[in-house]
Formats: C-alpha cells, structure tokens, sequence
C-alpha cells in the first residue's frame, strides 16, 4: 500500500476565527473538571473526597469493570466539589490549583516492554488517552490490537496547528512512539508538507495525508490503510497524549499541559494560550464578552466538540476552544435571498464565488429536522467505504446484522460529522451514531 494518501473527497468548512501563530501569557488555572463522561462506557468509582490534597498524577477515579484504569489529577491542589447529575451520576470532579506545580514522581526510564509500558501508563493515569475501536471504549491492557494509529494533525475547521502547538517537543513525541512501538505496531499519519517535529521521527510507518476534512480524522486514515473487520481491534492515541505519554517516560512526571488554540467568530484576537488539561472556560475570559449571554463555548472543533457553556471545562483530548454565537434569530425566506453572504455547500447561495472567503458562522441550522432524502451528498463530504445513509437508518432500526453490513465497526460519530452538516434533512446524525454504537455494547456484550 502507498504511504501517500490522498482523499479526493471531505468539505473545507470557511468559518472566521483561525487562531495566529502567537502564544499569549500562560494562564494559571483556577479550577480544572477531570470528566469521567468523555469515556464510552467507563463506570467511574472514586477515589477521593472533597477536601482531598492531591497532586498531578493522583488518582482520582478507577474503573468499576477494571480497577488497574485511572483517570488522574492534571494539577496539585484541594479537590473542591464532586458534581453529580441524575440518579447520582458522576459527572465531574472538580480540582482548585494551588499553583505548585507538584506532581507524583513515576520514574524516569526507557520504555523496555509492552508489560512494563503498560503498568507504567495505567499507573500514571495516562492509559485511557489509548481509545480501543470499534466503538471508541477505553482500551483493554489484556488485548493485543492489530495496530495503533496516530493522526499527527486535525482537519476540522479552526483546528490547532500541530506543529506549532509542538514545537520543540521531539524528544517527547520520539519517546511517546517508542513506548506505543513496543504494544504494537503503529501507524503515524502526517499532514502533506509537515516538518518538524514530525519529520525526523522514526519506530512508526509514516502516511502522508492530503485532501479536504475530514482526512485528518484517524477513523478515515484507518479506513485507507487497514479497514477494521468484525472481530478485530485497533487503537488510537491523540497526538497531545503521545507527546505526554513521552515525558512521563523522560522525566516520570504526568504533564497534561498544552497548547490551546481560541477560535471562532466570538473569539477577541485568536491565538494560542498554554493551559493545563481540563481548564474552565471562564479561566478564557480575556477572549471574549459575553455580557449578553448569547457565546456557545465548545470544547473541541464546530462540528463534533462538545458545547460545555460558559460554565464548563476542557475535555483531556482537546487543543482548541471554539466561541459562536447563538444563532437563535429566524430569518424569513432566507433560502430566497442567494446573495446575502453566506455559505452553502451545495451552491445553493453565491459563495462558490469567493473561495477563499472566511464567513462569522453561528449556531442557526436554518431549518428543523425532516424526513431523510436519500441522496449522494453524504457521500460526497465521507471519503469512507461505507454507505452513511443506510448506515444511520439501520441505526435508527437498531438492525444489528445492517449495522453490521454498513460499517457500524469503522466509524464514531465524528467520522460522520461533515455529512451532518451537509444534511438537507437536518438530523442529528452524530447522536444517532453514538446511539447505534451504545446498542451495539449491550446487545453484543
């Protein structure tokens, strides 16, 4: 197979916002959420208390079905509350940094075997950065995957320029890899053109990626380089947490630290800003005004973040804050007006004409959902094997053996995020993924 790949079909999404090539002064975080509810199926059992002294690297939470799994302080300080939602469910829990920067000490070493990286990496907390597919599930240390994938950059709109948010991280992306190396084999995926720090790096087969979003998604890289069949597993890792999983090995410290791109048509100057993991939105308050109430923050890109609010936290993956306005406004015959400066897809409106055109994008989707029209503009924006319309529909049958036949192991919900956009009929097409998959858990269970 090529390491060259290149994905003829995706949609480049021209929204305002692109954050500079500049990082503002770091921000101390006040408070930071460690969010049990980022994992599928994790049953969080905690560990600590409120009032608890903890520092970056304790354990704060173990999983019910596998206790050796952690999930981990990203800073030291008090363990301020613990946030339950309905019948208790744990939905956070939330840590007040003292600013000391101190940390559990796990040991300096040299990544030896697969049984020594994984004791090391479910000791420090850093295991659930590896995500298991199908169904995207926190991997299982008894397993040996087919293989482990790594998408070096991100192609949805506004994302984070990897190079520059590593820049000068090598050594800790060289180390990642060579501990992943010794789980099993893996992929690294690159960005068309990408130097440093990911040209000199070895112990992966390297691809090198071009085409439209979403191509810098690892679920369309796995798609084109080795499709998942029933019965087979492989694992992912965001670039972020290589790089971390590499200084756990360099220096035995758990250092969630990163570089945060703020974005988006609300965004006051946007740019880069080094933050710790899991830091609050108000902690960004310098990038926007919101005295009328009416930003959407989301953690992650415009199309599969997640709207946390102006209350909310970062998700542990996540290197990118989006800020939109709430598109709550209606627009009377606005299909009529094709000139009216906004963007469409499908040429509907006159914006073909100016491609290189940056629009201030809000939440309005313009429409209710309807019923599905069957059509190949889905498969115009998913450079997938896969038939997404008969997929969503079987998931909406909950039709397993169709699940089956129509990809439901290849995808989660962002992989299909550019044909919800796209969608004439405006379904949720993400949450009806997510949906199927959780079937799939339980009945296949």
């Amino acid at each position: 197979m090529s390491n060259s790949i290149n994905f003829k079909r995706g949609l480049d999404i021209p929204i305002s916002g692109e954050a500079v090539r500049k990082t503002g002064k770091a921000i101390a975080a006040d408070v930071v959420a460690v969010k049990p509810t980022h994992w599928r199926g994790l049953l969080p059992r905690l560990l600590v208390r409120e009032g608890d002294h903890v520092l970056a690297g304790s354990p704060v939470m173990a999983d019910k079905t596998n206790p050796d799994i952690l999930l981990v302080s990203p800073v030291s300080g008090e363990v301020q509350s613990i946030v339950r939602g309905e019948k208790r469910k744990l939905l956070q829990v939330l840590i007040k940094a003292d600013g000391q920067g101190e940390s559990v000490d796990f040991g300096a070493e040299k990544p030896a075997d697969a049984e020594a990286v994984k004791a090391k990496l479910l000791k420090s907390g850093l295991w659930p950065s590896i995500i298991q597919r199908p169904y995207g599930v926190v991997a299982d240390p008894a397993i040996t995957p087919k293989a482990i994938f790594i998408s070096a950059f991100s192609s949805a709109p506004l994302a984070a320029d990897t190079t520059y948010t590593l820049e000068g991280r090598a050594d800790d992306l060289q180390t990642g890899l060579d501990a992943l190396g010794k789980l099993a084999k893996v992929h690294l995926c690159v960005k068309e053109g990408a130097g440093e720090p990911f040209s000199s790096l070895k112990g992966a087969e390297v691809h090198t990626v071009s085409g439209k979003h979403p191509a810098g998604n690892v679920g369309v890289q796995i798609s084109a380089i080795s499709p998942i069949a029933k019965e087979q597993t492989v694992w992912t890792v965001p670039i972020v947490m290589v790089a971390a999983i590499g200084k756990l090995f360099r220096t035995g410290k758990v250092d969630l630290a990163r570089k945060v791109a703020v974005t988006g048509p609300r965004a006051i100057d946007p740019q880069y800003v080094e933050v710790p993991a899991g830091v609050s939105m108000k902690s960004l308050a310098s990038f926007y005004d919101n005295s009328k109430g009416d930003i959407r923050f989301v953690s992650g890109d415009v199309l599969s973040g997640e709207n946390v609010g102006a209350d909310g936290y970062m998700g542990l993956f996540d290197t990118q804050v989006t800020l939109l306005h709430e598109g709550t406004e209606r627009e009377l015959l606005g299909w009529a007006k094709p000139f009216r400066g906004k963007f469409s897809s499908s040429r509907t409106y006159f914006s073909w004409l100016c491609p290189k055109k940056k629009y201030d994008m809000d939440t309005n989707t313009n429409g209710g959902v309807r019923a599905f029209v069957v059509s190949d503009v889905y498969g115009k924006v998913l450079p997938m094997d896969i038939f997404p319309v008969y997929l969503v529909k079987a998931c909406l049958a909950r039709d397993i053996e169709k699940m089956e036949q129509f990809g439901i192991y290849e995808v989660l919900p962002e992989d299909l995020a550019t044909c919800e956009y796209v969608d004439p009929s405006k379904n949720d097409i993400q949450a009806i993924i997510s949906d199927g998959i959780d079937y799939m858990m339980k009945e296949m269970a």
